[in-house]
């Protein structure tokens, strides 16, 4: 099991969102005793029995008031199991480009629902973005179960309908939970409460400690973009050339055989050093320096990998977008794709496809992306780059695309069909 989890919440205006991740900060002990005792104050000065948990979220509400855009926010909290990274969206459906940010490297995602409001459409817009991003569990917390009695067919009646729209999007039926909840109260959120004998299942905490997190970047393919080529070129070091960076996935060991990419110059691994010495064996997020056993032309932008499991080397491949500005994006667009530390010149040869979030419905042919939208489309390098489908490595499917005119990010892109899970089309 892995060590780290991380998870996205998403879910419309007033489901409760801030409450819930407030109580997940408060009962797994993540609350500093002055932001704690700040919010006790704050609270008894509305007039309030209990905390508001919700303050321990909205800490920032002055700034947006000001009109500073907080776009996602990060939570961080642990259990003696777990470590867990949170992404907090804003619920709001003009963001869909947050629910983006937030879930673009989630392994499970929390959607809330009011228990008197049940499964909107909101819910099933959240859904479908999650879906294409390939986030592989949903939670499904059903909120505000005490303002109804704590009656178990309404909560029946929501997980149902849920389970059946989550399937339309091609997850599977273990693949999503549905937990009746009460966030103000603390239902079944990290502890069981008395108040919902008919529910069996985890408590929202029990199933984020022990939910398996498939596939481990460790067990990847071994993905190391190169950052910087280090040579001293001093008399202790006359002979030394490293390539340093990130690993993006995967693990390394001195003696691996790896193909540096796009060229497919093969050769071993020598040596793995860092700053505190040698390392047998580094794994995906390691800052490490490679050093390899033949004198290679390898500069900054290249990417060394697994030589039994290389990516595809191209110069045009399918990916889905989600549009960040508010300059429409037209077929024949001249753009800049920076991927890893490389960044090419291509040209946005066809829109394929765009996802309607209002019909939840695929449109062929688009004449356009607008702000927020997400679409298929079809990209032309300049050169080639290896590049891997999304669903298979995320750091090394994933790019930006940046306007060459004035340097401004235009696009996530993810690479691979992304719209296939999302059944059928209609024309515009």
């Amino acid at each position: 099991m892995s060590s780290l989890l991380r998870l996205a919440t998403a879910g419309s205006v007033d489901d409760g969102k801030s409450t819930l991740v407030g109580r997940l900060l408060y009962d797994t002990k993540s609350v500093l005793a002055d932001q704690l005792d700040a919010v006790q104050r704050a609270s008894v000065d509305r007039g309030l029995s209990t905390p508001d948990l919700s303050l321990l979220v909205d800490g920032l509400r002055s700034e947006r008031e000001q009109g500073i855009t907080i776009d996602v926010a990060y939570r961080y909290f642990a259990t003696p199991k777990r470590s867990f990274v949170l992404a907090d969206t804003p619920g709001h459906v003009q963001y869909t480009r947050n629910t983006v940010t937030g879930a673009s490297t989630a392994q499970l995602a929390v959607l809330l629902v009011d228990a008197r409001k049940g499964v909107v459409e909101q819910t099933r817009r959240h859904a479908a973005v999650l879906a294409l991003l390939g986030v592989p569990r949903l939670v499904l917390a059903v909120n505000k179960v005490d303002l109804i009695g704590y009656d178990e067919a309404a909560f029946t009646v929501i997980a149902k309908e849920f389970a059946a729209h989550a399937a339309s999007l091609g997850y599977s039926e273990g693949s999503v939970l549905a937990i009746p909840v009460s966030a103000l109260v603390g239902d079944n959120v990290a502890t069981r409460s008395d108040n919902t004998p008919w529910y069996t299942g985890p408590t929202l905490l029990e199933h984020l400690e022990n939910v398996p997190v498939a596939p481990d970047p460790h067990e990847a393919p071994f993905r190391f973009p190169v950052q910087y080529v280090i040579r001293p070129r001093t008399p202790e070091y006359p002979d030394y050339r490293g390539y340093a960076g990130q690993i993006a996935a995967g693990t390394v060991r001195p003696g691996d055989e790896v193909v540096v990419l796009p060229r497919g110059l093969r050769t071993t691994v020598e040596r793995v050093d860092t700053a505190d010495g040698q390392l047998e064996e580094a794994g995906a997020g390691s800052s490490v320096t490679v050093l390899l056993a033949d004198d290679l032309d390898i500069a900054r932008g290249d990417l060394i990998a697994s030589a039994a499991d290389r990516p595809e080397v191209t110069d045009e491949f399918t990916a889905a977008l989600c549009w960040l500005s508010t300059k429409s994006l037209q077929a024949g667009a001249r753009v800049l794709v920076k991927h890893g530390a490389r960044t090419v010149q291509a040209m946005v040869e066809e829109l394929n496809s765009r996802f309607d979030e209002q019909a939840l419905s695929i449109v062929d042919g688009p004449d356009s992306l607008e702000l927020n939208e997400i679409g298929s489309v079809k990209l032309r390098l300049s050169e080639e780059i290896p590049v891997d489908d999304y669903a298979t490595s995320a750091r090394t499917g994933a790019f930006l695309v940046i306007d060459p005119k004035d340097g401004d990010t235009l696009a996530a892109g993810l690479v691979g069909e992304r719209f296939s899970a999302l059944g059928g089309s209609e024309q515009e």
